[in-house]
């Protein structure tokens, strides 16, 4: 799991750059317009490096694991075979859409039916929801309404990570905790291949954080992820929330632990927050795929916050947010805690509303 990470930093390291390099000659950049933060030309390609990183890092592992006659490894593999063959064809067709997208620009129509195909890609795996563990009061569920349900969370998950990657380092950030948190619960649940993507997928992205959170755009140091990035490192988290989501996480997890929260707890922020905008565009009579400034990131902003002190403020929220519904999942019912979650993230907005009223009143 370290090889992994380590490995992924130095592939992405090396790959970043030269990527900065060629959009820098080919004049690939993100221009900013009215809609965005940003203020000068920066290139969006960013997760072009992703996939082929990861990739090779978890290929290069668990051949290497394999040669060295790794029988836990080979079992895993070859029960898991479906699964992951079928999750890297979802993949590499999202990765292309997304390179396409940044290039020449791809209707959201479009990129919808891919993610809805990548969704079905999953589900024909033999991956899919099979169980709500007590979420609305509903335990197994079968095959007929657990289909399209992990259809929905893939095409759900995806584009919440892709609507929030609004900021500098928001999306790799809250990403990024994600990863780390299903990489260490999937290694302590023994397993090491996915849990192997998990830790490739975190070190793939710190080199990134680095580059567009530090990086100066002056000197042609900084870089976006674009929807490239966005649309995998979605898709690879969704595949692990619904992987980890039919786990049997008994003797490892604490006692009384409640899957469902430890599968999608650390996505809620971005999650949530896709359902307050869409709510709110269709009360304003727009599309919900209409873009604006309504995302919590924006409203940090506007209260007064910087983009980095946003992004902090984001991200350490999701990691509270994570350990805090894990601990009161041994206590309170799911449902319980689950309506407390929109509770307490809807006065938060509603507060933050309140003080951008005031502000710009002032």
């Amino acid at each position: 799991m370290i090889v992994a990470v380590l490995l992924s930093i130095v592939c992405a390291g090396v790959l970043i750059p030269k990527i900065l390099l060629i959009s820098f000659r080919k004049r690939l950049f993100d221009r900013p317009d009215e809609r965005k933060i940003h203020r000068c030309a920066v290139p969006r390609l960013g997760g072009m490096a992703f996939v082929p990183v990861i990739l090779f890092t978890v290929l290069l592992l668990t051949g290497s694991a394999l040669l060295a006659d790794d029988g836990r490894l080979s079992a895993q593999m070859g029960e898991g075979a479906a699964e992951l063959a079928f999750a890297c064809c979802a993949l590499i067709v999202l990765y292309l859409v997304g390179i396409a997208d940044d290039l020449i620009g791809v209707r959201y129509r479009a990129k919808f039916v891919v993610q809805i195909v990548c969704g079905v890609l999953m589900v024909v795996s033999g991956l899919w929801v099979n169980t709500l563990q007590g979420v609305a009061g509903i335990g197994s569920i079968p095959a007929w309404a657990g289909w399209p349900l992990t259809v929905f969370i893939a095409v759900f998950v995806i584009n919440s990570i892709n609507l929030i990657d609004g900021i500098d380092g928001l999306a790799s950030g809250l990403s990024a905790v994600a990863l780390l948190f299903y990489g260490v619960v999937l290694a302590a649940l023994g397993e090491y291949v996915h849990a192997l993507l998990a830790f490739a997928t975190f070190g793939t992205i710190v080199p990134f954080f680095y580059y567009n959170v530090f990086g100066n755009p002056q000197r042609g140091r900084k870089i976006f992820m674009g929807d490239t990035g966005s649309l995998t490192i979605g898709f690879i988290l969704c595949f692990l929330s619904v992987y980890i989501s039919r786990a049997d996480i008994s003797g490892v997890l604490p006692s009384g632990v409640n899957g469902m929260i430890v599968a999608f707890a650390p996505l809620f922020i971005p999650c949530f927050d896709v359902v307050r905008v869409v709510i709110h565009r269709l009360r304003s009579g727009r599309s919900p795929f209409t873009p604006d400034k309504n995302h919590i990131h924006h409203k940090l902003l506007a209260a007064g916050m910087s983009q980095k002190q946003a992004m902090v403020t984001i991200v350490s929220a999701a990691v509270v947010f994570t350990v805090c519904n894990m601990w009161l999942s041994c206590h309170v019912n799911v449902n319980v805690l689950l309506v407390a979650d929109i509770v307490l993230y809807t006065v938060v907005n509603i507060w933050l509303t309140r003080r951008i009223g005031r502000r710009q009143a002032a």
